[in-house]
C-alpha cells in the first residue's frame, strides 16, 4: 500500500460512510473482545463488574413492583447482565451479533443453571413480535452507535413488542465538551495482537461532525501483504431534549431520565452517561 493510499484511505469521510470490514463477527477480533467484556476492572467492551452490578439493581428498582418480568436484553454480549438479571428470578432473552460472545453466554448460563434464551442475531434485524416483552434493555451507549435512520428504526420495533405499560431502559452518552472527545491520531506496529493475530500496522483518527453531534473513531489497520480495513464507530451524543424528541417521534410519551446510575469518573462513564426510562 502506498502513501498516497494511505493518505485517501485517512481523509475525513462523508458521515455515515460505512466500514469495508465489520469487527464483531471476525473471528480473531470477537475472540479479543470477549476477553475484553470478561475483564471486570476495565471500562471497554462492557463496564466495570461493579457498574454492571450497581446497574443491574437500579434497573430492577425501577421495576421493583412488576413481579417476574419478561425482559429482552440487546447487544447482551457475552450475558453479564442477562445472568445477574436471571438470578433474581427473570425471564431473559439475550441477542446480539457476535458469534463468540453467545456460544460464551449459553456455555456459561449452561453451567450455572440459569434458564436464558440466548440468540444470534443483530438486533437490526430481528424480528420482532408485537406486546412480547415486559421490560427491554439496551446498556452501554450501543444506542449511540447507530446511525440516526437505525435508530427510529429500533426504536419503532421496540415500541412496537413492548407489553402495554411495558418499559426500555438505555444509556446514551451526554453531549457536554463534545471536542474533548476527539482524540489525537495514533499508530500502532505489532506482530500481533487486538486486530490480527499476524504482523499489521494500524492509524486510529477521529474526527468530529458537530451539527450531527457525532464523533467518528476510525481505524485502518494494514495487514503484511499491505491490504487494508476500515473499521468506523460513529457514536452520537445527545442531551434530553434530543431523547425525548426521539422518544416521542416513535410513540413513546412517558419517559425521565438519570445521569447519576454510574459512579465511575471519566469522559464515557459517570455523569457523562444518560440513562432513559421510556413506558409504552
Amino acid at each position: 500500500m502506498i502513501t498516497t493510499d494511505i493518505i485517501s484511505a485517512s481523509a475525513r469521510p462523508a458521515i455515515y460512510e460505512k466500514s469495508t470490514s465489520f469487527m464483531w463477527t471476525d473471528r480473531h477480533i470477537s475472540k479479543q473482545l470477549l476477553n475484553t467484556h470478561l475483564n471486570p476492572d476495565i471500562d471497554l467492551a462492557s463496564r466495570k463488574q461493579e457498574s454492571i452490578e450497581k446497574t443491574v439493581d437500579w434497573i430492577l428498582n425501577t421495576q421493583k413492583d412488576k413481579g417476574k418480568l419478561n425482559i429482552l436484553d440487546l447487544g447482551c454480549g457475552p450475558g453479564l447482565y442477562a445472568e445477574l438479571l436471571a438470578k433474581q428470578g427473570h425471564s431473559i432473552t439475550g441477542v446480539d451479533i457476535s458469534e463468540t460472545s453467545i456460544n460464551y453466554a449459553k456455555q456459561s448460563a449452561k453451567e450455572k443453571g440459569l434458564d436464558i434464551t440466548y440468540i444470534n442475531a443483530s438486533y437490526l434485524e430481528l424480528e420482532f413480535q408485537p406486546e412480547q416483552y415486559d421490560l427491554i434493555l439496551l446498556i452501554y451507549t450501543d444506542f449511540g452507535a447507530l446511525t440516526s435512520s437505525e435508530q427510529r428504526y429500533l426504536l419503532k420495533q421496540i415500541y412496537l413488542t413492548l407489553k402495554k405499560s411495558g418499559t426500555y431502559i438505555f444509556d446514551v452518552l451526554k453531549d457536554n465538551n463534545l471536542e474533548s472527545k476527539v482524540t489525537p491520531n495514533t499508530w500502532e506496529a505489532s506482530n500481533g495482537g487486538f486486530w490480527k493475530p499476524t504482523p499489521y500496522l494500524m492509524l486510529s483518527q477521529s474526527f468530529l461532525y458537530e451539527t450531527e453531534k457525532v464523533v467518528l473513531f476510525q481505524h485502518i489497520v494494514i495487514d503484511e501483504n499491505e491490504k487494508a480495513e476500515i473499521y468506523r464507530f460513529w457514536t452520537h451524543f445527545f442531551n434530553k431534549i434530543d431523547i425525548k424528541q426521539k422518544l416521542t417521534g416513535q410513540g413513546f410519551t412517558n419517559f425521565c431520565f438519570n445521569d447519576h446510575v454510574l459512579s465511575n469518573e471519566g469522559q464515557w462513564n459517570g455523569d457523562n452517561v444518560l440513562f432513559t426510562i421510556a413506558e409504552k
